[in-house]
């Protein structure tokens, strides 16, 4: 039961690192530059560069990307709030 159970945890893992790795690439393509203007005309190294992070994160990335949102969303935290009392 329990290597049923590890079994599948791998299989799930590793689809959502191939799945990740795929979307990876074609994020760093395309959707980089299109979520980020700063991003637009980025070079080859950073596109590599970004590769592992959008592989890791691509569920909250293509959400994102399907979104059309086109600007870089403002962080919010304490800091940010007492400096804007």
């Amino acid at each position: 039961m329990a290597e049923e159970i590890a079994s599948a945890a791998v299989c799930g893992l590793a689809l959502y690192a191939a799945l990740g790795f795929a979307f990876a690439l074609a994020f760093a393509a395309e959707g980089a530059a299109a979520l980020d203007p700063n991003a637009r005309g980025a070079s080859l190294g950073f596109r590599v560069l970004i590769v592992p992070g959008a592989a890791a994160l691509w569920p909250f990335l293509l959400r994102r990307w399907l979104r059309g949102e086109r600007t870089v969303p403002t962080e919010r935290n304490a800091h940010r709030a007492a400096a804007a009392r």
